[in-house]
């Protein structure tokens, strides 16, 4: 397999395993069941899954992801397709799980519609996702900071999609919704340095701070990791839910 990609590493680290583990709780599955993980990427969450003897299936719209995600799990079936599109039966699956992607939808509404229709009744539903709004980060100029965090948000459709995932399953029909918080303290400048980088860029881009702005505040970052001042707390999301 060929060098672990930024998103293979982050998914490794202790707190992405155990936000992995929590979801996989909230579904409630048993060996035997059937769980489709929707937006699976390199397929880190299937293989859990699989490992756990579940009938596990990983849908996601990029090819090379599902192909990496295959070479990693052989019995699990994928399916390079959209999550408004799934090609499922109808009523055919006890779990639903997506992480990582209402914040880049337009529109929720057919994704959630297609969760529905393939879950079987009493099935469960439950969606991890971080709400770009509550992210904290330390600066030295903490206006400053929040307005590059803004920037941050600027760089996917709904950033703070996360945040209405309780009110989008209700509205779908869904019962019994639970909602936990599972927070990531991340102290090790290093390990969110590019996102840092993308965040500033943004907000170049969008006129919110000026190129000086930019390369004043990454410094001000790079400086409180080397004197192991660097704090970033990442709250995320579960919700879930019965059909």
């Amino acid at each position: 397999m060929a060098e672990p990609s930024f998103l293979d590493r982050i998914e490794q680290l202790p707190g992405a395993v155990a936000l992995r583990a929590a979801s996989y709780d909230l579904l409630g599955l048993s060996p035997g069941d059937t769980v489709v993980d929707v937006g699976c990427g390199a397929g880190h969450a299937v293989a859990d899954l699989a490992a756990a003897h579940l009938k596990t299936i990983g849908v996601d719209p990029d090819p090379d992801a599902i192909a990496v995600a295959r070479s990693r799990t052989a019995d699990a079936m994928f399916h390079v397709a959209r999550s408004d599109d799934l090609p499922l039966e109808d009523a055919s699956v006890d779990g639903y799980r997506a992480a990582r992607l209402f914040h880049l939808l337009d529109d929720p509404r057919p994704t959630l519609a297609e969760a529905w229709r393939v879950l079987r009744p009493g099935g469960r539903i439950v969606l991890v996702g971080q709400d770009y709004g509550f992210l904290l980060l330390d600066g030295t100029d903490q206006d400053l900071t929040d307005v590059v965090l803004l920037g941050l948000e600027s760089r996917t459709p709904a950033p703070r999609a996360a945040r209405s995932y309780r009110d989008l399953l209700l509205d779908q029909g869904f019962r019994e919704p639970e909602v936990a918080v599972h927070n990531e303290i991340v102290t090790d400048y290093a390990q969110l340095a590019t996102q840092l980088e993308s965040a500033a860029a943004a907000a170049v881009e969008k006129a919110l701070i000026t190129q000086q702005d930019a390369a004043d505040w990454l410094a001000d970052q790079a400086d409180r990791g080397r004197r192991d001042r660097f704090l970033a707390v990442l709250p995320v999301l579960l919700v879930a839910a019965t059909r």
